[in-house]
């Protein structure tokens, strides 16, 4: 059971997340009778402006500038546990709008895409030309998602795909003055927004949760007009963490104390679940991510249906930070890099997410379990199993996030113009 946001005795809220969780008791109390859970819901969060938001900690709010080196930015994103960060062109005035301020955004599923690259093999459709430094364009378009491009034609490098994946080709990699001479801006340069999708103060919370949930952004900054700078970002995690804090007011229980299959979750199923088995190359684990567009995949043991482990697009962090522990490795499995990753961070003493042990619920467990649980482990999914520890599903953030409020009818107007493409389901 969570802890009430305040007491019955009338004691102030125990966190700015609780006391935000207040303000929407307080509208909820005052929306019309005849309305449904879910459309009051609605309502009070059109009501509350970003801005309300409480700030995340000013190590979580990191801008990176353009002319850092990508294993600068590597280290930055690891240390500070963010996933993304705010590009800072270094060229742009002092009195810059926030628009003319950043370039874009580097993401290590952006990183993912780069070492990918550096990975592949030749095409053989494509000319025997050596691929230098000064193929970043290239680099830069494919790191940031653009569609239709033959990365594997795009290195001329002479390996084939096991030897990229062997014990010591990060070391390779990391050594090179190739490696060391790439900028963040070679890599997050032409992102599918222009430099980023941002809300301003005054949106509002159901505007956030829609573009964390239906629109697939795991961050949304709020940028301060006037200063011409991010005010805030807003992450996912962040509302898991503030739906956490408000357990126990009647908004939240009537919400939360509903079953998983209630809610229809999850959403992916067995069946649908982008899966990798341990004796697979690691890099196929990031292969599929980037193809199936996932941020993580569960490691399956050789032969059956149970999950060992679990790797995530941040995980690629370990191949550019640590890449000396993969040395006695002839080649880096799926399982390899679980266990190098495991032994590192216990010589180092870190606790990691998900890294450790997999993290699972039932199906009837209920919402209000399963946000508490993915809150204080710190973690962005969690797997359904049953009773004898077969996946069923995969359950996200976005997806918690998505049975918390629904679209109306031409909600975003033109929000979107030109900014992103729009998903197929879309109804504005």
């Amino acid at each position: 059971m969570g802890v009430p946001a305040a007491n019955r005795d009338g004691e102030s809220p125990r966190s700015p997340e609780a006391k935000l969780g207040m303000h929407v008791e307080d509208l909820w109390d005052i929306q019309e009778p005849q309305l449904s859970p879910t459309e009051k819901l609605n309502a009070c969060f059109e009501s509350v402006p970003v801005s309300d938001f409480p700030t995340a900690p000013s190590n979580q709010v990191i801008e990176i500038k353009s002319d850092t080196s990508l294993g600068q930015a590597v280290k930055i994103l690891a240390e500070h546990k963010i996933l993304s960060a705010p590009v800072v062109d270094v060229d742009a005035p002092e009195d810059a709008s926030w628009i003319d301020r950043y370039i874009g955004v580097v993401e290590f599923a952006g990183i993912v895409v780069w070492i990918l690259h550096q990975s592949e093999p030749p095409s053989p459709r494509s000319p025997s030309t050596p691929t230098s430094p000064s193929s970043a364009t290239a680099i830069a378009a494919a790191a940031n998602g653009l569609k239709g491009l033959d990365l594997a034609g795009l290195l001329e490098n002479g390996s084939d795909f096991a030897a990229a994946t062997s014990g010591n080709f990060f070391e390779a990699l990391t050594s090179s003055e190739f490696y060391k001479n790439t900028q963040v801006r070679d890599i997050s340069g032409s992102f599918r927004w222009a430099p980023f999708l941002a809300l301003q103060k005054d949106n509002t919370f159901l505007t956030m949760l829609l573009l964390l949930s239906k629109y697939k952004m795991k961050s949304v900054p709020v940028v301060d007009l006037g200063e011409g700078k991010i005010d805030n970002i807003i992450t996912q995690a962040a509302v898991i963490h503030m739906l956490a804090e408000c357990a126990g007011l009647q908004w939240f229980e009537s919400w939360g104390t509903k079953k998983l299959s209630e809610l229809g979750l999850p959403l992916m199923t067995a069946d649908r679940i982008v899966k990798v088995y341990e004796d697979e190359p690691v890099l196929q684990a990031f292969k599929l991510m980037r193809r199936k567009k996932v941020g993580g995949v569960p490691v399956i043991e050789s032969g059956g249906s149970k999950a060992v482990g679990n790797i995530s697009l941040r995980d690629v962090q370990f191949l550019l930070t640590a890449p000396e522990i993969y040395h006695d490795y002839r080649s880096i499995t799926a399982k390899n890099f679980l266990t190098a990753v495991r032994s590192h961070l216990e010589k180092q003493h870190e606790v990691y997410p998900l890294l450790s042990t997999m993290v699972t619920c039932k199906r009837d467990d209920t919402i209000k379990d399963l946000i508490l649980k993915l809150d204080s482990e710190k973690i962005h999914r969690v797997y359904s199993v049953d009773d004898n520890g077969n996946l069923e599903g995969v359950i996200t953030l976005r997806d918690i996030i998505s049975r918390l409020v629904h679209e109306p009818r031409g909600y975003f107007g033109d929000f979107f113009d030109g900014v992103l493409p729009l998903p197929q389901s879309t109804r504005v």
